[in-house]
């Protein structure tokens, strides 16, 4: 049936313990927003809302057409939703898996291995490297995000060095210093903050995180497109397996300013409310849809790719050209569209959208 090509997912959240806890996380305020039903526990972390098909946190089918069922499991046997190019290049999989995160403490220092690497690794030590494949992700600011990312410039660490020896230590980025110590206690890892570059990204600002590149995210709410695998090189803020040999011959020093870190959107000359995130890999990129309310339909162009679209604020109904049945939609709700199949969201209510779209452009 045409009209199971576009559904609504319920998609999996995770409680890591570096989330922010209760209703302070977007995760859950998206959540619940999108279902009143939801329990929350306030004394428990939110760290992360996994939208797509990851065997540890596949979204599940919320359309009365299909039986129960899991996105993974009905892309697998409808593979021609996906687009031709990404069915063939992917091997009749989603490549990307998109998230809200809500990080309260900092995530571990890391970097993710290039395929040739990661293939080595996993022949080696597979208990710590189960994939064959990248892990390229890229981050979009909801809130204040901040992150570290990327070595800094040499100049800059030296000058650094020379004002951190004539002043009280405590004074020169002491109070992150402190604050990661304190989230790590005698952790080295606390001591990257004097060598990688830290940003603090506005809302709607992005990183992309490619191959060998060390980084952490510290605080804040962003949305992130990635690779659907779990290839991660650790290097510090935390208690799980460093690799520092790997560590050592893998990474990235070539050093950059802090403003190069930021991966810049490219506007659309066809959509005047949509901005396009398309990072130098075939697996993923996001684009995002800033509808003002005084607009009272929206068309969600078709595409030859699956993708995922998450409403992050605003009210509308959803519906296709073939479809009888209208899907509503609101904040946290969260819709599966097939490949070339196009959605026109009709809004109900007369606020501004702000709808992130994970795809592939190939």
């Amino acid at each position: 049936m045409a009209s199971q090509r576009v559904f609504p997912l319920s998609c999996v959240v995770q409680q890591y313990a570096w989330g922010k806890m209760g209703s302070n996380s977007e995760v859950t305020r998206l959540l619940a927003s999108s279902d009143p039903l939801a329990r929350i526990l306030e004394d428990k972390p939110y760290a992360k809302l996994w939208m797509g098909t990851h065997p540890r946190g596949d979204a599940k089918i919320l359309d009365s057409h299909i039986s129960q069922r899991t996105l993974g499991q009905w892309i697998a046997e409808n593979q021609d939703c996906l687009g031709s190019k990404v069915k063939d290049t992917f091997n009749g999989k989603l490549p990307f898996l998109f998230k809200v995160l809500s990080v309260e403490t900092a995530l571990s220092i890391q970097a993710h291995p290039n395929k040739e690497l990661a293939e080595k690794l996993h022949l080696q030590a597979p208990q710590h490297y189960p994939d064959v494949n990248h892990k390229p992700e890229m981050a979009i600011a909801l809130t204040s995000f901040q992150g570290l990312c990327g070595f800094w410039p040499v100049e800059e660490i030296v000058t650094f060095l020379q004002v951190a020896a004539g002043n009280n230590v405590e004074d020169i980025c002491g109070e992150l210093l402190l604050q990661l110590h304190q989230q790590y206690p005698g952790d080295i890892g606390c001591f990257a903050i004097y060598f990688l570059n830290l940003l603090t990204l506005k809302p709607g600002e992005v990183m992309f995180l490619e191959a060998n590149v060390p980084h952490a995210y510290l605080k804040g709410d962003c949305v992130e497109c990635m690779v659907c695998l779990d290839n991660t090189v650790r290097a510090g803020l935390t208690s799980k397996f460093i690799d520092v040999p790997t560590l050592y011959v893998m990474l990235s020093y070539t050093p950059s300013p802090s403003k190069d870190r930021l991966f810049p959107p490219k506007w659309s000359q066809e959509d005047p409310y949509l901005s396009l995130y398309a990072p130098p890999v075939p697996d993923f990129a996001v684009m995002k849809m800033e509808v003002p309310g005084s607009v009272t339909e929206y068309k969600v162009s078709a595409l030859d790719s699956a993708s995922i679209l998450l409403m992050v604020q605003g009210t509308v109904t959803a519906s296709t050209p073939t479809a009888q049945a209208v899907i509503p939609l609101q904040r946290g709700g969260v819709l599966f569209i097939g490949a070339n199949e196009s959605v026109s969201l009709k809004l109900t209510v007369p606020e501004d959208l702000l709808i992130f779209r994970a795809c592939c452009l190939l």
